[in-house]
């Protein structure tokens, strides 16, 4: 491979390689770049159907205000830290820019009608990936029983004891739940 190179060098230069170099690491940083701006919660909310829908329920709800004041926007609990995930979620998402782009849920009426299909596939999304968003904020381990009620702590035993995983329970917590009756065997 090395000599590949240098016999590459000699008969082009090095002028050429370096280019190629730096235009392939201006893509990286730039591919980097607008990865991150798209994981914005201002980015989420830059069209309407974000913004005066999904953003407007969620705002002083306990993942957005709260005695911590610890505030999960909207890639904390829609898009995975992990990269290949992030990549794959984020390819998957881009049918969200095509609904934006046909009106698909450019009024509340609209929006209202896909509510329960949108909640559904992301309650799946959760329900496979054993609820990893929720995990990068809770951690089961961390759970103080003394701040919760005897009742949590009984649910909570016993939910981790089946096997539970938090979306089993914890759905509709930042957005309204759609109207339609959820079974545990649509997850």
């Amino acid at each position: 491979m090395w000599r590949r190179a240098r016999e590459w060098v000699a008969k082009y230069g090095v002028v050429p390689l370096l280019i190629a170099v730096l235009v392939g690491a201006g893509g990286v940083v730039a591919g980097n770049a607008a990865l991150e701006w798209t994981n914005t919660e201002s980015f989420c909310i830059s069209c309407h159907e974000m913004k005066d829908n999904a953003y407007a329920e969620y705002k002083e709800t306990i993942h957005d205000q709260n005695r911590s004041g610890k505030r999960a926007t909207c890639p904390d609990c829609h898009v995975p830290k992990e990269f290949f995930a992030k990549i794959w979620r984020k390819t998957v998402a881009t049918k969200e820019l095509y609904y934006h782009l046909t009106g698909k849920l450019d009024t509340p009426e609209k929006y209202e009608e896909h509510r329960y299909e949108m909640a559904l596939n992301e309650w799946k999304r959760l329900k496979a990936n054993d609820s990893r968003e929720c995990r990068n904020c809770h951690d089961q381990n961390a759970m103080s029983e003394d701040k919760q009620t005897p009742e949590t702590v009984d649910r909570h035993t016993k939910g981790f004891a089946e096997g539970k995983t938090c979306i089993d329970c914890h759905f509709a917590i930042a957005h309204f739940e759609p109207d339609g009756e959820l079974a545990p065997e649509d997850l």
